[in-house]
């Protein structure tokens, strides 16, 4: 199974950012966000994300929905990232790709330290706190995750626009597989010709 590739995201994702929200279940909704949030406290929490800020990084799936978020939030010299993946894709190493993502691109924007909050209960992002060797301070059901990072490079620039040209090819090519299987149903449906699929 190939590594996943977490795309960088724009404002004009939010809608698909809120679909992904809210199809999460609200067990999964509280650890995410740390409480019960509904479809409007959803809905609001991403009309306020700052793209010019903040980075927000996408790993998508084979109907470019999107299969897990993580959204990285900018504040003085220390960045916060919160992390989310839909179920049906867990277990493919989602949650590691998009931490990786968050590293480099908080490591560029010369923040000095990444940080987790999360429950404790929340097994998926305590395992990769411990497994990225986070500064792990537990206590009362949550748990805040460090990571000092060294300062940027040529390396680490470089490999962070390797990675986002890999990721941009990655959903272009996602995107023709997705058109051509469409456009292959359609015709075995009987409702487009050859000639109107040119």
């Amino acid at each position: 199974m190939s590594q996943p590739l977490a795309k960088k995201l724009s404002s004009a994702s939010r809608d698909a950012l809120k679909q992904h929200f809210q199809a999460l279940g609200e067990d999964d909704r509280r650890l995410r966000f740390g409480s019960a949030i509904s479809d409007a406290g959803i809905a609001g929490y991403v009309d306020r994300i700052d793209f010019d800020r903040d980075a927000v990084f996408g790993v998508f799936d084979d109907e470019l929905a999107l299969a897990g978020i993580g959204h990285v939030t900018i504040g003085g010299e220390m960045a916060e990232l919160g992390v989310s993946v839909l179920p049906a894709h867990r277990g493919r190493g989602i949650g590691t790709a998009l931490f990786e993502r968050a590293n480099i691109f908080a490591r560029n924007s010369l923040v000095r330290a990444l940080f987790m909050h999360c429950l404790t209960e929340n097994a998926a992002m305590m395992h990769i706190a411990t497994k990225s060797k986070m500064r792990i301070v537990a206590g009362s059901g949550e748990a805040d995750a460090h990571l000092d990072l060294p300062p940027s490079d040529p390396s680490s620039i470089t490999g962070e626009m390797m990675q986002e040209q890999i990721a941009l090819f990655d959903y272009a090519l996602r995107a023709q597989v997705l058109s051509a299987r469409r456009i292959g149903e359609a015709m075995r449906q009987g409702s487009v010709s050859p000639d109107q699929a040119d």
